[in-house]
């Protein structure tokens, strides 16, 4: 069997691909297993400083293989109910388990993004898509709700009168107009090559700091000021003094000389 899901590291920027393009990256289970697998991999890899994810073909990822499904209708139940001890099921943790990475994840999206595909997208930092990019909430097609982190990601992203009608039209409608909505953060005609540059960029960063980010603003986006403030306190705590804080004060002094490179990235969960 093709590997559903493959990698590539260099300098820190891991280029994860969906690798199923004769089914338009549809998800069966081996791509739900594979792409859970790879999100735990980078996880433990603290090397690892910022993530593109992108897919071959001519399509993001067209959502839910029912044909698959028609075949194995077991994979319902394997991919829906959950054990008591997790906060996810596996159809959940698909999207989410990206949201959940320490580090930055920016996702290229060209082609058709419809379903569990827009919602894997969603549950990524940043979206840059193609101007002409199709776009579908589209479980209400099948009499179904979106159920992979959907409501977490639309809620922080626009607002609850345009989640609504998306979702219960089931409508397409292209980046350009989900940029306008908050779904898209930026259309570019090359969303694989903008995604890499962005990445460079992060990537170059001190990666406890840019950890640190992701974490601090996952504790305190729309919450009370109070709980907001406390937050920033005890972050910056586990930052100050630190080798890779100490390495950037250092390079950000020391402009005239080849900056010193970054230790691995502290954890930040």
């Amino acid at each position: 069997m093709t590997e559903r899901v493959t990698c590539d590291i260099q300098q820190g920027v891991a280029t994860v691909w969906l690798n199923r393009p004769d089914k338009l990256n549809g998800l069966d289970m081996p791509m739900f297993k594979q792409m859970v697998a790879m999100a735990k991999r980078l996880r433990r890899d603290r090397s690892v400083r910022c993530v593109v994810l992108a897919a071959k073909g001519d399509s993001f990822c067209a959502g839910l293989d029912f044909n698959a499904l028609s075949k194995d209708p077991s994979m319902v139940p394997k991919v829906f109910l959950k054990w008591p001890w997790r906060k996810q099921n596996l159809a959940q943790e698909i999207a989410h388990c990206w949201r959940d990475l320490p580090v930055p994840v920016i996702c290229a999206i060209h082609g058709n993004c419809f379903g569990g595909g827009l919602q894997i997208a969603l549950a990524c930092d940043y979206r840059i898509a193609t101007a002409d990019a199709n776009l579908s909430i589209m479980e209400m097609k099948w009499g179904l709700i979106p159920d992979m982190s959907g409501m977490v990601t639309l809620s922080r992203l626009t607002r609850v009168d345009i989640a609504q009608e998306l979702i219960m039209t089931g409508r397409q409608f292209s980046a350009q107009e989900g940029h306008e909505f908050g779904l898209i953060s930026r259309l570019d005609n090359d969303p694989v090559a903008a995604a890499h540059a962005m990445a460079t960029t992060v990537a170059s960063k001190s990666p406890d700091a840019v950890a640190a980010s992701k974490y601090l603003l996952k504790k305190t986006w729309q919450v009370g000021e109070r709980r907001a403030l406390l937050w920033e306190r005890l972050v910056q705590m586990r930052l100050l003094g630190r080798k890779n804080q100490r390495i950037a004060m250092q390079n950000g002094l020391k402009r005239d000389q080849a900056p010193k490179p970054f230790l691995d990235r502290s954890s930040f969960r």
